[in-house]
């Protein structure tokens, strides 16, 4: 397991999680992840394994149809570091472009059908 770490935009929100190394990204066609294009962890985050600190007011949350996943974005800089996986209610997926050190555009990654859910 590596150790990594990442944030917002702005920082207001910032986070470390374990995982395997990151090689590559998933991407989801679903309507909110095709919107915003953003490279995703290609496995899910046990909570156990991630811890986040935002500062107050600035972790706010999305969800819409089923209510279960809940993406999670800065109040302040309107960035998305990670979402709540519909899948795995309280695993998190993390968005790649949020890690600290990684350039997320280098990445191959795979695509999630989303959309057929």
């Amino acid at each position: 397991m590596q150790h990594y770490q990442g944030s917002c935009h702005c920082g207001a929100i910032r986070f470390t999680f374990q995982g395997e190394p990151l090689v590559k990204g998933l991407r989801c066609n679903c309507s909110i992840c095709l919107r915003r294009g953003a490279a995703m962890t290609p496995y899910i985050i046990a909570p156990e394994h991630i811890q986040i600190e935002a500062e107050d007011g600035a972790l706010a949350t999305y969800s819409f149809g089923s209510c279960v996943a809940k993406h999670h974005f800065c109040n302040r800089c309107g960035i998305y570091p990670f979402h709540q996986t519909m899948r795995w209610p309280g695993h998190y997926r993390v968005n790649l472009g949020c890690v600290q050190g990684l350039d997320a555009t280098k990445l191959p990654s795979d695509v999630f059908d989303g959309a057929a859910l």
